[in-house]
C-alpha cells in the first residue's frame, strides 16, 4: 500500500501516470506531490468545453500516518457559486485532516455563471462515489465518507446530505454504483437556504440563474431537504456574519431537531465570513477543535 502511494504521488508530480486506474491531471493549483484526479476521465456530463474550469477534480490528501478511524472527507471550498477558496477553505483544512490521521479530497466542482444546477450537485454526488469506489486503495471505510464545506461549498455539501441516491448497482462504472449519501457533514458558515430573507442572493445567481423556478428556488433550499436520513451534522456560524446570515445555519440545525437527526452547532457571537481556521482569531480559532471533538465522539476520528 505504502509503496503504491509514494508511486502514485510521483506521477502525480510530473502530472503523468494513473492512481490505480484513476486519470492524474496537472498538479500546479495543488501543494506539491498532491495527485488531483479527474472525476470524470472521459469528459464530465454536460461539459461546456475542455478548459480546466470544464474539468471537475478531487486534490487527494492522505495522512503520512495511520488513519486510525479509516474516515475520508470531501472538502468543498465556498466562493459563492463563482470563485473556489482553494487555499483557505480547501488545501488548509485538508492538511489539517491530515494532521489528525484523516484522508482529505478537495472538491474542484464547476462554476456559475457558466454551469447552473444540476452540475455542481452532479460533482459533489460523483465526488463521495469516486472516494468510495477507491476505498480500500486510499486506505479508508467505505462507510466512513463525510463531506465538510464553507459558506456556498456549505451548500453544496447541504445539497449532497440532502438529495443523494444509493448508486446504480447495474452500472458499468464502478464508480456509479456506489451511494452518493455522505456519512456525515460539517458545514461552516453555510449558505442553506434560497429563499428570502435570508438568501446569499449572489449564490442564488450563480447556481440558479437570473429568473429561476420558484419550485426549483424551494428544493435548493436544503433546510426544506431535511429527513431522517440526513446525515449527521456539525455547523458552526457566527452571529454577526454580514455576508451569510446566522440563520441559514439556524434553519438547517431546526430542521435536523425536527427531524429527530443527530446535530450539533456552534454559533459564535462575532466573526466576519469566511474566517477558514481562524488561526488569528483567538475567540474563533477553538472551532476546528470541536469539530475534531465531534469527530471523536463519532468514530471519524482517532484520540488526539
Amino acid at each position: 500500500m505504502r509503496m503504491w502511494i509514494a508511486c502514485g504521488l510521483v506521477m502525480a508530480v510530473l502530472g503523468v501516470g494513473v492512481v490505480r486506474g484513476q486519470e492524474v491531471v496537472g498538479t500546479a493549483p495543488a501543494p506539491a506531490g498532491k495527485p488531483v484526479v479527474l472525476l470524470w476521465p472521459a469528459g464530465a456530463p454536460g461539459a461546456l468545453g475542455d478548459a480546466d474550469e470544464d474539468k471537475p477534480t478531487l486534490t487527494v490528501f492522505l495522512p503520512a500516518g495511520v488513519n486510525a478511524t479509516k474516515t475520508g472527507v470531501v472538502v468543498a471550498p465556498g466562493g459563492g457559486y463563482q470563485h473556489l477558496a482553494m487555499e483557505k477553505e480547501g488545501y488548509a483544512f485538508a492538511e489539517w485532516l491530515n494532521a489528525r490521521g484523516v484522508a482529505a479530497f478537495v472538491l474542484k466542482y464547476r462554476l456559475g455563471p457558466k454551469y447552473h444546477h444540476p452540475v455542481e450537485m452532479w460533482d459533489a454526488q460523483r465526488a463521495i462515489r469516486m472516494v468510495r469506489a477507491h476505498a480500500a486503495e486510499y486506505g479508508i471505510a467505505a462507510d466512513h465518507v463525510g463531506m465538510w464545506g464553507f459558506s456556498a461549498g456549505g451548500h453544496l455539501t447541504a445539497t449532497a446530505g440532502t438529495q443523494f441516491d444509493w448508486g446504480k448497482a447495474d452500472s458499468a462504472d464502478v464508480v456509479e454504483r456506489q451511494g452518493s449519501r455522505p456519512d456525515f457533514l460539517v458545514l461552516a458558515y453555510p449558505v442553506i437556504t434560497m429563499m428570502e430573507p435570508y438568501v446569499h442572493h449572489g449564490s442564488l445567481k450563480n447556481l440558479l440563474g437570473d429568473d429561476p423556478d420558484p419550485a426549483l428556488v424551494r428544493s435548493l433550499s436544503a433546510e426544506t431537504r431535511v429527513t431522517t436520513d440526513t446525515p449527521p451534522t456539525f455547523l458552526f456560524s457566527t452571529t454577526d456574519d454580514q455576508t451569510v446570515p446566522v440563520m441559514n445555519s439556524v434553519m438547517f440545525y431546526e430542521g435536523m431537531v425536527k427531524a429527530g437527526v443527530s446535530a450539533e452547532m456552534h454559533i459564535f457571537q462575532h466573526g466576519a465570513h469566511g474566517v477558514g481556521l481562524a488561526a488569528a482569531n483567538p475567540q474563533l480559532s477553538v472551532w476546528p477543535d470541536l469539530v475534531a471533538k465531534w469527530m471523536r465522539e463519532r468514530g471519524y476520528m482517532a484520540a488526539a
